[in-house]
């Protein structure tokens, strides 16, 4: 499925009038909904094939850092995510049960963003408020239950296979993109290896409506916790808690999902006398893994089709939604503007290197800050970072790096 390939006469040179659309993106996700969004806007016809049947509501990403609010906002897309989500004005690396912490003001960070905190609001919500927009926009259209099977590039374009209900058709673009996630058909296709590793241990992620707020002194909406020989994280989104719970080594994973396990873990947390009421739980795995180019030919990649990370940190949706706004801008310049083919090469540059030395690399940081159990390395790693949050220029420039505004500036500043 390479440049090159026979393929049929819709992608062939002078074929261009005869196209289904400019860009065809597989994957219905938010990076994907949100690339789809910012190219119907500027006037280009996209068509979006999702394997869904339907936009998921299953656990998965919640954080929205500064600067993606601040991409969102001019369309109106902030607002309404503050209206359904949490703001968290600051958030904390914490010892348990002590109680003692850093504390991290992202109020120092109000020179730098129109948006100095986080947002707790799940990525569902994100999801459904770029689909009532994209059904506004007459250049979109967005095709459930359809998965891509196939597709070959010529020198023009792009011929796609995609199935719905057990029944085949092809669909011709300029332009194709994967952001159809971890087990991507267009990074298959395009044969690229997906270069990292899989961690060895599994994180067991629960919600409940337990007001863990009420129990744990001057606990943040996002909170990092270290616990006697392991750790946990509690994030708050609106009606209730994600509780990621690193589990036990001496047991197997099935036995750890029992309720009794998952609720002698909250009873670490906070005991009470009753078992604690859980809404819904699985397990995940943590992966770390980026693929040796963005682009290929007329193929391109964007969000965890490209780049996987721990979730510590909560890195992974926002960088997606950068490279959304950044590959919209270079399909646009292309498709509208006669730029160069050269400008996606210029949009693997200015992603790439960012989601290597930025996004994984501290993901694997805040990770391996976490999985830490040695008390006296906790404690040396809790008072270095107490020492940052005691300054106020040190606390910027940590906040400047971990809520992502470093790392567009420094994408920026690629040519």
């Amino acid at each position: 499925m390479q440049a090159g390939d026979p393929a049929t006469d819709l992608i062939a040179p002078g074929a261009g009038a005869s196209l289904d659309c400019d860009v065809l993106i597989s994957g219905g996700g938010p990076v994907g909904l949100c690339l789809a969004y910012l190219l119907a806007s500027k006037g280009v016809h996209v068509h979006v094939v999702e394997a869904e049947a339907a936009i998921t509501r299953e656990l998965r990403a919640s954080t929205f850092h500064p600067p993606t609010l601040d991409m969102l906002d001019p369309f109106g897309i902030t607002a309404e995510l503050l209206d359904k989500g949490l703001i968290c004005p600051n958030w904390q690396i914490r010892m348990h049960p002590s109680g003692e912490r850093a504390v991290f003001d992202m109020g120092v960070l109000a020179g730098d963003t129109k948006h100095p905190y986080r947002l707790q609001c799940e990525q569902w919500k994100l999801s459904e408020a770029l689909l009532v927009r994209l059904a506004a926009l007459p250049g979109a259209q967005l095709s459930f239950g359809t998965s891509l099977v196939a597709f070959v590039q010529g020198s023009h374009g792009v011929a796609a296979t995609v199935e719905h209900a057990g029944r085949v058709r092809t669909i011709s673009s300029r332009f194709l993109v994967g952001c159809d996630g971890a087990r991507s058909a267009v990074r298959k296709g395009l044969d690229l290896p997906f270069e990292g590793q899989t961690y060895p241990e599994t994180t067991l992620l629960v919600t409940t409506r337990f007001p863990f707020e009420d129990h744990l002194e001057g606990l943040s909406n996002v909170s990092y916790c270290w616990k006697d020989g392991g750790n946990f994280s509690l994030l708050k989104v609106p009606g209730r808690w994600r509780v990621s719970i690193y589990p036990r080594e001496d047991l197997s994973i099935e036995e750890q999902l029992s309720d009794e396990m998952i609720n002698q873990a909250l009873q670490v947390i906070v005991p009470i006398d009753r078992p604690h009421a859980v809404l819904e739980s699985r397990p995940y795995r943590v992966h770390q893994r980026i693929v040796p180019t963005y682009v290929k030919d007329r193929a391109i990649l964007a969000g965890d089709a490209a780049h996987l990370n721990s979730p510590a940190g909560g890195m992974g949706l926002n960088g997606g939604l950068h490279d959304a706004f950044a590959l919209s801008e270079a399909l646009a310049g292309i498709l509208q503007r006669d730029r160069p083919l050269d400008d996606l090469a210029r949009y693997d540059r200015q992603r790439r290197p960012i989601a290597a030395e930025q996004i994984l690399a501290q993901a694997e940081r805040n990770r391996s800050t976490m999985r830490e159990k040695d008390p006296a390395r906790r404690r040396e790693t809790l008072a270095r970072l107490q020492a940052v949050t005691a300054d106020r220029e040190s606390m910027r420039a940590h906040l400047l790096k971990s809520s992502m505004i470093e790392g567009l500036r420094l994408a920026a500043a690629i040519a």
